[in-house]
């Protein structure tokens, strides 16, 4: 099933797309939940009870795809994890040797802007990379998951385009700052769940693109941390909660490795691609 958050009318809700349509769960049922996280929390018993009213969804509740505002799918997740140098080539590219274990940073909840929205160049760099991302967004929570458990607590999956300020990151060794500027974090626009998707949703094609050139270019089976390793290795040490987001990591191909390097500007369009989920597109502006 393929979920989104989206704006119509000037209220935000929750649809199921269906072809080039967006299906108003609430407009089906009144009693559904309203948002994703709700969905989330609601379990399977929600997504079941969710499942039988889209079936018989009435005209009413169907809207154009196309005329409808993508909003955030987790407006505030509780906790946004993000994987660095998770594609061996990506960790090469940057100098780096493959990792024995995943590199960690949060991304903060100001950050973020849905498909769609601008994307914020800041006044104080001009060093705008991208990083297409395979997302996980967890289901059931939980402490000291094992990996062969580790996908069942999984929702679903969406795309994170983890856009970069590189001179800010590499101000210190750790890579908050470089991560974190205002609106430059794109998610969205929509969450499949995992029923839509190969094990793990590995073995997906994983692109992104700039004015329509591909720069990015990969597989989701090339993560050295498939996604039930991540989520045991993070359940480790904090307990993942349903709605958490976790960012996988990007693949090789990004602008800072370009010679000269490909930084993103004003005018320009970024999109980012995952096979079997979809596209999530956002403009660049300047600040």
């Amino acid at each position: 099933m393929k979920l989104m958050m989206f704006e119509n009318g000037g209220k935000t809700r929750l649809g199921v797309v269906a072809g080039d349509d967006v299906i108003d769960v609430q407009a089906c049922d009144p009693s559904l939940p309203g948002t994703m996280i709700a969905l989330i929390e609601g379990g399977a018993d929600a997504m079941k009870k969710l499942a039988g009213a889209v079936g018989g969804a009435p005209e009413s509740a169907k809207l154009r795809l196309a005329d409808v505002t993508p909003a955030l799918p987790i407006a505030r997740p509780g906790k946004f994890v993000c994987v660095g140098l998770n594609y061996a080539a990506h960790a090469a590219e940057g100098g780096h040797d493959i990792p024995a274990y995943p590199s960690l940073f949060p991304r903060y909840n100001s950050s973020l802007v849905a498909a769609g929205q601008p994307v914020i160049r800041p006044a104080v760099s001009d060093q705008l990379d991208y990083e297409v991302e395979l997302t996980i967004v967890i289901g059931q929570g939980g402490r000291h998951i094992s990996e062969d458990k580790a996908l069942d607590h999984v929702f679903g999956y969406t795309i994170f385009n983890d856009v970069s300020v590189r001179d800010f990151q590499r101000k210190t060794k750790q890579w908050t700052q470089g991560k974190n500027f205002d609106g430059t974090g794109p998610l969205g626009p929509v969450v499949v769940t995992p029923d839509d998707l190969p094990p793990g949703a590995s073995g997906l094609r994983i692109t992104s693109r700039v004015n329509g050139e591909t720069r990015q270019d990969s597989n989701t089976a090339d993560m050295i941390f498939s996604t039930a390793k991540i989520i045991a290795i993070l359940s480790e040490f904090m307990t993942l909660e349903p709605g958490d987001v976790i960012a996988t990591g990007t693949p090789s191909g990004v602008a800072h490795a370009m010679k000269p390097p490909g930084w993103m500007k004003p005018g320009d369009t970024v999109e980012a691609e995952i096979e079997g989920i979809g596209v999530l597109s956002n403009p660049i502006v300047q600040e």
